[in-house]
C-alpha cells in the first residue's frame, strides 16, 4: 500500500508542475557525471523507502533530484554492468551470469563503452572508481583499455574490505598497478573519488562511476558503524566459511548490513559535499542506482517487493534509483517511467550532446524527454531476461524460461502498475496484453551472442589466483 500510495502522490505532483519543468538548453555547459553505483542494495534498505536502515544523504538526494521509481537492472551484477556501459542488453554480448575470479570471459571489445563515446564529447577524464568485473583475464578487458583514463579499486567482486584480497591475492589497483593503500574499501573509494573530482573539475566536464563494492558480500563493518546498529562484543559474530571476511563481522548479518549500507551513504555524502564545496554542484549531474536486487540470507531487503538478486521478480531487478542534475532537471518529483541501466549511456550521451549513430544499436532509448519535463510517459517495453518483459503497465514472466529459483509452472502476468508487489497473476482476465507480450518477448528471446560466458563453477576447480590480479597478457 505504502508503494501504491507512493505513484499516486507523483502522479499528482506530475499532473500539477508537468508544464513548469524546464527544457535543457543547446547551448547549456555539459554537466559533469558522476555514476554511484551500489553493489546488491535492496530496494528496501533505503530510508526513502522505508528502511530502518540510517541513508540520511541518500534520502536527501532522493528528495532534492528525481526519484526513478520504476528503473530496471539485470538480476546479477556482471550483466548489469555491461548493460549499463554499453547501453545494450547483456544478451547480446553472452552475458547473463557472473564472471567469477577463474572465468577468462570479457566483454567483447567491439563493443563501445559509455567512457568512449564520452571522450568524442569531450570529456577528457573519465574515472572507474570501484568495482569493475568485466573481465580481467586479458589486458584488452581492463577498463584503461575500455575508455576509461584512470582505475582506481577492483576488478573481481566479492573481495575482503579490509584486505582487498580475492582468492588469497590483493585484487586493488591503481591504474595497471598493484596497490597497498590500507583501509576499508568504501572509504578508500570515496576518497579517491573527492581527489579526483578535486584533480579534474577546473577541465570540466569529468565522468566519475563510482562503483562501490558495498553492501555485496562479505558482510564486513567498522566497528563504528556497528556500534549505530547495536553491536555488541561480548556476544558471539555470526558464522561464515572461508577464510576471507572475517574481520568486521557484527552479531547478526542484518546488522553488519546495515552498518555497510550507513557507511556507504556517509561516503556518498561526502562525495556530494565535496561538490558543493567546489561550487560545480549545480551543473553535475548524478545518477545513484543499485545493481540489482539483495542477495538472498546476506542481510538485505527487498522490502515490499517479491523476490531477490538472481530472479526477475521485481525485488530482484527493481532498484532503488535517483537522478539529480539542479541545472537541467527540477527536482523533488518521482517519475514512474520504466526506464533502466540500458537506457543509461543514450540517455547521458543526448545531454552531451552526442549526435553520431552508436557503432551498435541500442537497446535503451534517451529518457532525457521524461526527465527534463518534457513529456511524462514513452511508451516502451523492457526485457529483464529469462522470459521476463515489462512496459509502463504490464509485466509478464514465461515460466518456460524462467530461472528455476522462481519456482514457477505457469505464465505469470501482472498489473504491474497496480499491483507492484506481483501478488495476484491477471492473465487469464486479460488475454489480449498477454498474447501481446508473448508476442514481443519472442524478439528478445531471440537475440544470439557468437560467445557465451562459462557456467559459473567452470575452471574454479584447481585455480589459482595470478599474483596480486596483476593482468600481463
Amino acid at each position: 500500500m505504502k508503494l501504491i500510495y507512493r505513484i499516486i502522490v507523483s502522479l499528482t505532483v506530475a499532473c500539477v508542475s508537468l508544464a513548469a519543468y524546464p527544457a535543457v538548453a543547446q547551448t547549456h555547459q555539459k554537466p559533469n557525471i558522476i555514476i554511484i553505483l551500489a553493489d546488491d542494495l535492496g530496494w528496501g534498505d533505503v530510508g526513502y523507502h522505508g528502511s530502518e536502515i540510517k541513508t540520511p544523504n541518500i534520502d536527501r538526494l532522493a528528495k532534492e533530484g528525481i526519484e526513478l521509481n520504476r528503473f530496471y537492472t539485470a538480476a546479477v551484477c556482471s550483466p548489469s554492468r555491461a548493460g549499463l556501459l554499453t547501453g545494450r542488453y547483456p544478451d547480446r554480448v553472452g552475458l547473463r551470469t557472473v564472471i567469477p575470479p577463474w572465468s577468462e570471459f570479457g566483454i567483447d571489445t567491439d563493443e563501445v563503452f559509455l567512457p568512449q563515446a564520452l571522450a568524442e564529447a569531450g570529456y577528457k577524464n573519465r574515472a572507474i572508481i570501484g568495482k569493475w568485473h568485466l573481465g580481467h583475464a586479458s589486458l584488452k578487458y581492463h577498463p584503461l583499455n575500455r575508455g576509461f583514463t584512470h582505475f582506481y579499486g577492483l576488478l573481481n567482486g566479492n573481495i575482503d574490505y579490509f584486505t582487498h584480497e580475492r582468492e588469497g591475492e590483493l585484487d586493488w589497483h591503481n591504474d595497471f598497478k598493484p596497490c597497498y593503500d590500507k583501509g576499508y574499501s568504501t572509504d578508500l573509494l570515496a576518497d579517491e573519488a573527492i581527489k579526483d573530482i578535486k584533480k579534474y573539475y577546473k577541465e570540466s566536464p569529468f565522468l566519475i562511476y563510482l562503483a562501490f563494492n558495498a553492501p555485496h558480500s562479505p558482510l564486513q563493518a567498522k566497528k563504528e558503524d556497528l556500534l549505530k546498529y547495536g553491536y555488541d562484543e561480548s556476544q558471539p559474530s555470526f558464522t561464515i566459511n572461508g577464510k576471507e571476511g572475517v574481520q568486521g563481522r557484527g552479531n547478526t548479518r542484518r546488522q553488519t548490513y546495515s552498518a555497510m549500507v550507513s557507511n556507504m551513504d556517509e561516503n556518498i555524502g561526502r562525495v556530494l559535499k565535496a561538490l558543493k564545496e567546489l561550487h560545480i554542484e549545480e551543473n553535475t549531474l548524478v545518477l545513484f542506482q543499485s545493481d540489482n536486487g539483495p542477495a538472498l540470507n546476506e542481510g538485505g531487503s527487498s522490502g515490499e517487493l517479491r523476490g531477490h538478486k538472481g530472479s526477475e521478480w521485481e525485488g530482484g531487478v527493481r532498484a532503488p534509483a535517483i537522478i539529480k542534475w539542479p541545472a537541467g532537471f527540477a527536482g523533488g518529483r518521482m517519475s514512474n517511467q520504466v526506464m533502466g541501466y540500458i537506457d543509461v549511456m543514450p540517455t547521458l550521451l543526448d545531454i552531451a550532446g552526442v549526435t553520431s549513430k552508436p557503432k551498435n544499436a541500442f537497446d535503451g532509448i534517451s529518457m532525457l524527454p521524461v526527465l527534463a519535463g518534457k513529456t511524462e510517459y514513452i511508451d516502451r517495453v523492457m526485457y529483464l531476461g529469462f522470459g521476463a518483459i515489462v512496459n509502463n503497465y504490464w509485466k509478464l514472466i514465461d515460466a518456460s524460461r524462467a530461472e528455476s529459483n522462481m519456482k514457477i509452472t505457469d505464465d505469470q502476468l501482472f498489473n504491474i502498475a497496480a499491483d507492484p508487489t506481483e501478488k495476484t497473476n491477471v492473465r487469464s482476465a486479460n488475454s489480449k496484453e498477454y498474447h501481446d507480450l508473448k508476442e514481443e518477448l519472442q524478439r528478445y528471446n531471440a537475440i544470439k551472442s557468437p560467445v557465451k560466458a562459462p557456467p559459473f563453477g567452470q575452471g574454479r576447480k584447481g585455480f589459482v589466483a595470478p599474483k596480486e590480479w596483476t593482468i600481463k597478457q
